[in-house]
């Protein structure tokens, strides 16, 4: 048996139990304790995992010598100070994106990791899919002929404005940025140019949907779609999301109804149809790439970088200003958005609910319907 990865959780809402779930099912991260400020989450944690310490101050943890990492699912806002002592303290980090809650402190917290001797990482979870990787490896293999255009949209109810969650921005930056770093990833490139329009639905201050479009310095050309907006009030709720990648000879796509994804690869020498289980946040994968480079001292290529995450939230904050700095106009009501809140707060499954437990202490960038 691998020696375990002795770590501690600190912010326990919807994502700090999805870690601790992950780990446990893992096997190679032993998780010594759950921490919250929140008494309702520490009662939460108390009451649904009985083996568990639960404790309120972080401080504890970073004193203790024998806690080789730290999970910081924790809002934006709280991220920096956690950060700098668990680098002062020697321990190991996964962080939830965005790293900070301003972009300044975003790259004062990459310097400071890639400046210390321990691995860091951020949960950038669309790297760790299956379905990217297919998609990649796919157009690695030539099978499109040259990456030209790439379309990327991810359109659901999702969190509401106003709902909570401020620190982490607006929509297209809180969850948007997934879709800034996926579409780089694939570009192996550097943003040159944006254009971005976007619209601020039922008189929200900001907006809620935006469309950006643009190229890379390799001429790759992007289109990048995201909005919590998608039938908030349906009857029966629905989303949007897909990932178009069109070659100079063929084409490889995806999309899923966070059950299951189809990903289509028309290549010129073969066609094939894959369909297999969405697998969620894929944070199992994230923690088995981050204990195995802990064991080994050598950090797995493929994990996300602080600098990764800074230059997606930069860019997505770039992509927000610019939407701003157009026509923006706003269409719907206060009303309207008071009736949304209001039949969030009674849903028990549906789109980037929040957590009922606890104040708000995780990100909710994603779907929570399952």
């Amino acid at each position: 048996m691998e020696k375990k990865i002795k770590t501690a959780v600190i912010g326990f809402g919807r994502m700090g139990e999805f870690y601790l779930n992950a780990m446990e099912q893992s096997g190679e991260l032993d998780v010594a304790c759950i921490c919250d400020i929140s008494e309702a989450s520490r009662d939460y944690a108390s009451k649904t995992y009985p083996g568990y310490r639960v404790i309120s101050d972080s401080d504890e943890i970073f004193a203790d010598s024998s806690i080789e990492a730290v999970v910081l699912s924790t809002l934006a806002n709280s991220r920096k100070e956690l950060i700098r002592k668990a680098i002062r303290t020697g321990k190991h980090i996964i962080a939830e994106k965005p790293v900070a809650a301003t972009v300044e402190d975003e790259w004062e917290m990459v310097s400071l990791a890639e400046g210390s001797g321990v691995l860091t990482t951020v949960n950038l979870y669309l790297r760790n899919s299956w379905y990217h990787k297919t998609l990649n490896d796919f157009i690695k293999s030539g099978e499109i002929g040259e990456l030209a255009i790439m379309r990327i949209c991810h359109m659901t109810p999702g969190l509401a404005p106003g709902e909570g969650h401020e620190f982490e921005g607006p929509a297209f930056h809180d969850c948007g940025m997934h879709y800034v770093d996926i579409a780089r990833w694939y570009a192996q490139s550097e943003f040159r140019t944006w254009h971005a329009q976007g619209i601020r639905m039922w008189d929200y201050k900001d907006p809620w949907w935006i469309q950006c479009h643009g190229t890379f310095m390799n001429g790759i050309v992007y289109d990048i779609t995201q909005g919590f907006v998608y039938g908030q009030l349906s009857k029966d709720q629905t989303h949007n999301s897909y990932v178009d990648l069109i070659g100079t000879k063929g084409i490889a796509r995806m999309t899923h109804d966070f059950k299951t994804a189809t990903v289509e690869l028309r290549g010129v020498t073969r066609t094939e149809i894959i369909t297999k289980p969405f697998g969620g946040k894929n944070i199992d994968t994230l923690c088995r790439k981050f204990a195995k480079s802990i064991r080994t001292g050598k950090r797995d290529e493929t994990l996300p970088s602080f600098r990764d995450s800074a230059i997606a939230s930069d860019y997505a904050w770039k992509f927000i200003g610019d939407a701003c700095s157009h026509d923006l106009p706003s269409i719907g009501d206060h009303a309207t958005l008071e009736q949304i809140r209001e039949r969030r707060r009674k849903m028990s499954n549906g789109y980037g609910l929040l957590t009922r437990h606890s104040e708000r202490t995780d990100d909710a960038d994603t779907n929570n319907k399952h």
